[in-house]
């Protein structure tokens, strides 16, 4: 049989160190564990910026950490937490009215009871034209996609047809939302764009943001990886793995180090 650790001090005075059993080492794994995924689903996650909606604030391959608080509805079991409201300006991540399985990252730029419209690209809000240089404008620089478009930058305005991207629900749903020339955003939602105005699918094209569907905002960039802005559409096994060893190849040239800690904004 197995001896008995000592348990008396010994001529020193001093107790043997204790040896931990296997039961508490698996109940000290099991906690750092439990803490681990209370902080990950409660408090804070990371999320990767898949496409370039966001770009001038964020840029396709930053990995952003997400405080999932904050602006997250009050609740009663957490009163020393600090919470606020919604505001314009705010990036915030959520669920995609429609595709709850699909997390946007775009800028509040309406709140329940704004009124709001474009005119070529400019917001005007409650009747005052926007100063958003993080914003991009129509240009007429040779590039289609650059150039002025009536529904992306005169709305809001009725679809002419679904192929701009607009969805079946908005078309319907938007006009009963319209005074005037303005879009009005009713209680409990937010209207949302991305900061890319010339090629992001934002709430021009889906509508509101239910203040549900809001998960979070993103805090910081704590990495950032040159990636292609096709890779989002590459969903193939063979893909993924590929782009994993291409990240493993390329983590130094590849990685953008000046945006280590860049906070946004």
């Amino acid at each position: 049989m197995p001896k008995t650790p000592p348990t008396q001090p010994d001529e020193t005075g001093a107790l043997p160190p204790r040896e931990e059993t296997l039961l508490e080492s698996i109940a000290s794994i099991a906690t750092v564990l439990v803490a681990g995924l209370f902080v990950i689903t409660f408090i804070f996650q990371n999320f990767e910026i898949p496409s370039a909606s966001m770009t001038r604030t964020l840029l396709i391959g930053d990995h952003v950490l997400v405080d999932r608080i904050t602006i997250a509805p009050s609740t009663r079991w957490m009163p020393l937490v600090h919470y606020r409201d919604v505001h314009r300006g705010d990036i915030i991540v959520f669920l995609k009215p429609g595709e709850p399985d699909l997390f946007l990252v775009k800028r509040v730029v309406g709140i329940p009871g704004d009124k709001l419209h474009l005119r070529n690209g400019v917001v005007y809000l409650n009747g005052a034209a926007q100063n958003e240089p993080q914003a991009a404008m129509p240009v007429d620089d040779g590039d289609p996609d650059h150039s002025y478009q009536p529904y992306r930058d005169d709305f809001p305005s009725i679809p002419t047809s679904m192929g701009n991207g607009v969805t079946e629900t908005w078309a319907l749903d938007m006009p009963s939302h319209i005074q005037g020339d303005d879009l009005v955003v009713p209680s409990g939602k937010y209207f949302a764009m991305g900061d890319n105005r010339l090629d992001s699918l934002d709430g021009r094209y889906w509508g509101f943001v239910p203040r549900e569907n809001i998960v979070g905002r993103p805090l910081f960039v704590y990495w950032s990886f040159r990636t292609p802005a096709d890779q989002m559409d590459k969903q193939s096994l063979g893909d993924r793995f590929g782009f994993m060893f291409h990240i493993i190849i390329h983590f130094f040239d590849g990685t953008r180090w000046t945006r280590t800690l860049h906070l946004i904004k």
